[in-house]
């Protein structure tokens, strides 16, 4: 299969038209590409507060409420654009109010329509103190014809167990939509992507928001590149980059992978990170010595 990964900038739209003209290009752009999978970023939904007035946009709150409000009809979009190209979806992630704070959630969507949403799971300083935005639902896996797909949106990258368990659960590919607003955010999501690879011996795609968005300050400066990761080991590149973006400029990094160099590498890889994950921890149980130096 090939996987696009976007780096994606946040426009000002007239109205919901000019937002589903320009999906719909970046949809076929990527399908020229030939790929089957695509993967938009975090909060990229934020750019559905443009049509509104600015008294809307410019508020931290309204803005959540107008692009939650949108929901319907994003989803009507996206389920007739992977439809129409039998693909695969993850949209940008929105604003979800299932409960009387929001959520940031993802919806995953396939040729039959929604295959399901995923939350984020650790909030972010700005989410958890100035946004009052929350954790939602649990991780899931999503196991479809063309593999068992985890996401692990932005900030839930940087930890390792929250991968582990999408790992143990059988997941082949990890989804890290993102979106930050500074080289130093960027790097921790890239770094906690490209670790996340190298441990659990899978595919990561890191899809970013980029460049500036005078219209909605809660996503005003967004820095990023997109790229898709494995391990640098047996049958992927020394590097373990397989695609990428130049940083801060819009489009696809596509790359075609095939499952069984997953399974390949975990079985005959130069090393067993995947394999060899539960040892670490009876190492870790022993006792620390403390040798001081006077």
């Amino acid at each position: 299969m090939k996987i696009a990964a976007a780096a994606y900038p946040l426009s000002p739209l007239v109205d919901f038209a000019e937002y589903t003209a320009k999906l719909t290009i970046w949809v076929e752009d990527a399908v020229a590409g030939g790929a089957n999978l695509l993967v938009f970023p975090e909060y990229g939904s934020m750019e559905l507060t443009s049509p509104a007035r600015r008294a809307i946009s410019e508020n931290l709150e309204a803005a959540l409420h107008e692009v939650a409000r949108r929901g319907p009809a994003v989803d009507a979009l996206h389920c007739e654009l992977a439809a129409k190209h039998n693909l695969y979806i993850l949209g940008a992630s929105a604003p979800y109010f299932g409960n009387t704070r929001p959520t940031n959630r993802a919806t995953f969507y396939g040729p039959s329509g929604i295959i399901g949403h995923q939350d984020k799971q650790m909030m972010t300083r700005f989410e958890r103190e100035t946004w009052d935005v929350v954790a939602g639902n649990p991780l899931q896996i999503f196991d479809t014809p063309i593999g068992k797909i985890g996401v692990l949106i932005c900030y839930d990258s940087e930890f390792p167990l929250l991968a582990r368990a999408l790992i143990e659960a059988g997941a082949q590919i990890i989804l890290v939509p993102s979106c930050t607003d500074t080289l130093a955010g960027y790097t921790r999501v890239k770094v906690g992507a490209m670790a996340r690879a190298l441990e659990g011996q899978c595919v990561v795609v890191h899809a970013p928001t980029v460049g500036l968005c005078d219209f909605c300050p809660a996503v005003d400066e967004n820095v990023g590149a997109a790229a898709i990761y494995g391990p640098a080991d047996k049958g992927f590149p020394e590097t373990g980059i397989l695609a990428e973006t130049a940083l801060n400029e819009s489009g696809w990094a596509i790359a075609e992978i095939e499952l069984s160099a997953i399974e390949t590498v975990r079985a005959q890889g130069s090393v067993f990170n995947h394999n060899h994950w539960p040892e670490q921890a009876d190492r870790a149980a022993q006792a620390i010595q403390i040798v001081k130096i006077v």
